[in-house]
């Protein structure tokens, strides 16, 4: 029994406005359409697809491993996306992958997750770090003012 593709992935947020807004203004997800289960949350799309299942943790003891690093999203137009983080003074870090034409940029949602944008075949962008970092490291932290911005309506 091959495996065809990944259906979609699911994370328990704190605060679930906040997190659909995150992935609806750095990532280029949509709100939709979600079955009436009796627990709040959301299911983000890509196109026609929902890729992200939000669930509000309101309440909730459990928790994954967390032995998940990050989720890889290809995506387009690297340049706009730079500038839109920029813009709203969200941490993020560019990487450019040896032997490919593919740039990443990786940034953390309101709960932590790293996020991996990948950017096929566009213009490197000077932002690329070339730092002996591992990916991710560099946009782990959060200032205040992202925070707000993220939070707000």
């Amino acid at each position: 029994m091959p495996a065809l593709s990944l259906d979609h992935w699911n994370v328990y947020c704190k605060d679930l406005k906040a997190t659909v807004r995150f992935y609806e203004r750095y990532v280029g997800l949509k709100d939709g359409d979600r079955p009436p289960f009796n627990f709040p949350g959301a299911w983000l799309y890509a196109g026609e697809k929902p890729i992200l299942h939000l669930v509000s943790e309101t309440g909730r003891k459990d928790h994954g491993s967390g032995a998940i690093d990050h989720v890889a999203i290809n995506c387009e137009n690297i340049r706009g996306t730079i500038d839109q983080l920029k813009k709203d003074k969200m941490p993020f870090e560019v990487r450019k992958v040896p032997a490919r034409p593919l740039q990443q940029v990786f940034v953390h949602d309101p709960d932590g997750v790293m996020i991996e944008l990948n950017f096929w075949h566009e213009a490197d962008v000077p932002e690329i770090d070339k730092s002996d970092a591992l990916p991710g490291a560099k946009a782990k932290k959060k200032p205040a003012s992202a925070k707000k911005l993220v939070g707000a309506k």
